[in-house]
């Protein structure tokens, strides 16, 4: 069977899916685009010989998308979603699912109703090599129970654009959902300390920002996110256990002895760094659509804790205390499988 997808949102992220999907993930095929710059959807139709259409509702009731991509502005995610789950097609949205805790909530409940999963929640850390690789070693017992988790998000730079918020929105977001995976806890409080802020950063930003939570189970998590850190993209995670640790692997790269040195290169962007976790979560959206099966993936439910833990620790940082993150019992309808650890 060949997946026709259906890609809403044709700007750089979704430029580069649609790369995917063509060139890297088999069985799969990109007919249909659109976006609210029609040159743009048109530009990358060209691309891949894919239909244009005027408009999200239009091209995901089109009799020849079978699945439907969701890489538009953040806001618009919520209408997508939901309008897919009201045409019973995979819906594969990237973060964030939505915008508002109650979009959120809509979506759940629409995917409730429906009877069957449809939402996958574009949280690629779980499908990192390294990442799966804690995770084995979490589920294994090798560590005991854990007790502490040390975790860093560091970018060179960001765009003047990027704002003090968006270090919880946007950044750590990613820390929320992955941990909340590997540790099969939830994150029930936030708080957040700033440092004395680094001198190369927009005036407006405060950064870094030490994000301070608080599991169900009691395990205690730290998170540096420092986004002018300047030396490169830098991704660490480390988990304290009764019994031992484990700790996030760097990227594979070669040392170089030269001058009295011995150095190794660091990658300075994410795209570099979770290259093969996209194409790993790509491969296996599209292989799970194709067997006729539920997606294992991060889902609505996923999404929906992940937009109220970020918008409490954006409130903890404005406040300058511990927030409560808030997070509903979790249905049993989202209770269950979530993809293998390595």
């Amino acid at each position: 069977m060949t997946v026709r997808v259906g890609v809403i949102g044709t700007g750089w992220i979704g430029r580069e899916h649609i790369r995917r999907l063509t060139d890297t993930v088999t069985g799969v095929e990109v007919t249909a685009v659109t976006d609210i710059d029609a040159a743009r959807a048109e530009d990358a139709a060209a691309d891949v010989g894919a239909r244009v259409f005027a408009d999200g509702p239009e091209l995901i009731t089109a009799d020849d998308v079978d699945a439907v991509l969701v890489t538009s502005w953040g806001p618009t995610h919520a209408e997508h979603v939901l309008g897919a789950i009201a045409a019973g097609k995979p819906v594969f949205c990237e973060k964030p699912l939505a915008t508002t805790t109650e979009d959120c909530l809509r979506i759940v409940e629409a995917e409730m109703a429906h009877g069957r999963r449809l939402v996958q929640v574009g949280f690629m850390r779980r499908y990192d090599a390294g990442c799966r690789q804690l995770k084995h070693v979490i589920d294994s017992g090798r560590i005991g129970e854990a007790l502490m988790v040390h975790c860093a998000h560091r970018n060179p730079t960001v765009p003047e654009s990027y704002v003090s918020d968006m270090a919880a929105l946007d950044t750590a977001v990613h820390e929320i959902d992955v941990l909340r995976w590997l540790l099969d806890d939830e994150i029930v409080s936030a708080q957040v300390v700033t440092p004395r802020s680094a001198s190369k950063r927009f005036a407006h930003l405060t950064d870094p920002q030490i994000m301070l939570y608080e599991t169900a189970k009691g395990v205690r998590i730290d998170l540096e996110v420092f986004v002018n850190c300047q030396y490169g993209y830098d991704i660490q995670c480390e988990v304290v256990g009764e019994e031992g640790l484990v700790r996030l692997p760097d990227p594979a790269a070669v040392g170089v002895r030269t001058a009295g040195q011995h150095s190794t290169a660091l990658l300075t962007d994410w795209v570099g760094r979770f290259a093969d976790a996209f194409d790993t979560e790509f491969r296996e959206w599209i292989a799970g659509i194709a067997a006729g099966d539920a997606p294992i993936g991060p889902s609505a439910w996923d999404g929906y804790a992940a937009t109220v833990i970020s918008n409490a620790t954006v409130e903890a940082r404005q406040s300058g205390g511990v927030v409560g993150a808030g997070v509903k019992p979790r249905p049993a309808f989202y209770a269950g499988a979530t993809p293998p650890s390595a």
